[in-house]
């Protein structure tokens, strides 16, 4: 078993026995399935929406290469820079060049699964740069250590109660305050860092072609002041993240607030198209957009696959998954967790040390059902274990054990040849490798095909 799978096992198996875990999770994401029918309520046709916003995707994705040389040559009109960055380390390079011609001291950055993805905050903490996380559940994150545990909701796994104590420890605030307490000791700390900062880090919720623009959605305003106050805005997003014209945000807003956060639109919502003209008042004097690849052109490559690029990252399919629930976002050790991230991780990094994320699934279809963009998840999940077992990526326990049910399945007189008694007795001695995780298997003394002839015969 590789190293990543044991891991995987091993967190997952103390996390799913973890009752005050599964409490959190089922008080939060509780939260998030009350109010998402109201968000839904603006749309006189959703499942129309949903097919619509997937046709708009499908049509960014099949003309990817033609969109972004479209947005590049609009944006750079405004007087930004495009980077672009085949894998990681070349993404922080650059960043770090970046930083270093502005003599970056601190960094702001808002909420950004791309940052993660890279290791931004780790890679600048290497360099002598201080990289402080602005929205508030990274920021909370960011203090204890630990990486996000949602795409949407860093924190979820948190109460109330270990956010106070966390921040009684770190900042020194009182244990028992409350949560409008500990927010404006947040606000005040993060202030003092928006104005010490030379530089400001965003994502991209969206990159539009036909107007060279950056969107940003949000609730709590600090992507503006990271991308506004700093004199230089780094943005870094996927590539996946275009769509053809800016007319696009009016479905797929609603969408990303909707399936999101339930809301019917984020209380912020920007567009950005360069840095600050000669006839603005406030901006950044330099803005540079970094298109990351990383692996996503494996997945474009793959007909079959590349309809996980249509992903909007809204984490529906998270707070819908019976696994993602149980073992919670961290057992995954992987950027993006629950059904897409089990969908997409083995492809940006390596299939054969991330295979078993795409059996981390009950392939119940729920994740699908909820998907703002109708990606057939459950679906591509199973084209994971396919083509992982395509490539020769099975152990030899594993082969021989489908071998042998390949055979038995083929010849059905060889199963009636043992009674159930010792059918359970061989296969939970064989099997202890299934057995060790979910219960015993228990055989009826009689298979459905004697049972069938008798009730067959008798009738």
């Amino acid at each position: 078993m590789k190293e990543t799978t044991a891991n995987f096992m091993a967190k997952a198996t103390v996390k799913a026995a973890d009752k005050e875990h599964r409490r959190k999770i089922k008080f939060n994401i509780g939260k998030y399935n009350a109010v998402v029918p109201n968000g839904k309520q603006q749309f006189s046709e959703l499942e129309l929406a949903r097919e619509r916003a997937k046709n708009i995707k499908w049509k960014a994705i099949e003309t990817l290469d033609k969109q972004l040389e479209t947005f590049e040559a609009n944006i750079t009109k405004r007087g930004a820079k495009v980077i672009w960055a085949e894998d990681a380390e070349q993404a922080l390079q650059e960043i770090k060049k970046i930083c270093e011609e502005k003599n970056c001291k601190t960094l702001v950055k808002s909420k950004s699964m791309v940052t993660e993805e890279i290791h931004l905050n780790h890679f600048l903490e290497q360099n002598g740069i201080e990289s402080v996380e602005t929205d508030l559940g990274e920021y909370i994150q960011q203090l204890d250590g630990e990486p996000p545990y949602h795409i949407v909701t860093p924190a979820m796994h948190k109460s109330k109660e270990d956010v106070a104590k966390l921040f009684a420890e770190k900042l020194g605030t009182d244990p028992k305050s409350t949560p409008e307490q500990l927010t404006l000791v947040a606000r005040k700390v993060l202030r003092e860092k928006y104005v010490q900062a030379e530089v400001g880090v965003t994502g991209a919720n969206f990159i539009i072609s036909d107007v060279g623009g950056i969107a940003l959605t949000e609730n709590e305003g600090n992507a503006r002041l990271s991308c506004a106050w700093p004199k230089t805005h780094i943005v870094i997003a996927g590539i996946e993240k275009v769509i053809p014209s800016m007319a696009d945000l009016g479905l797929f807003w609603p969408l990303l607030s909707t399936y999101g956060t339930g809301q019917k639109v984020t209380v912020y919502n920007t567009i950005i198209t360069g840095p600050r003209q000669s006839n603005e008042k406030d901006g950044p004097e330099d803005m540079y957009v970094i298109l990351l690849d990383n692996g996503r052109t494996n997945i474009l490559a793959s007909e079959i696959h590349r309809e996980s690029l249509y992903c909007i990252r809204c984490g529906a399919c998270l707070n819908a998954c019976p696994v993602y629930k149980t073992i919670g976002g961290h057992s995954y050790e992987a950027t993006y967790s629950g059904p897409i991230g089990s969908v997409i991780t083995p492809h940006l990094k390596d299939m054969g040390e991330w295979k078993h994320l795409s059996y981390a699934s009950s392939l119940c279809g729920n994740c699908t059902q909820v998907c703002a963009v109708r990606i057939n998840l459950h679906e591509l999940l199973l084209e994971n274990r396919n083509e992982s077992v395509k490539e020769g990526h099975g152990n030899f326990t594993e082969k021989m054990v489908w071998k042998m049910w390949a055979m038995a399945m083929q010849h059905r007189s060889w199963l009636n040849l043992a009674g159930g008694g010792l059918k359970t007795k061989a296969i939970n001695i064989i099997g202890k490798a299934w057995t060790a995780h979910r219960g015993s298997l228990d055989f009826p003394k009689k298979t459905f095909n004697q049972q069938w002839k008798e009730k067959k015969g008798k009738g």
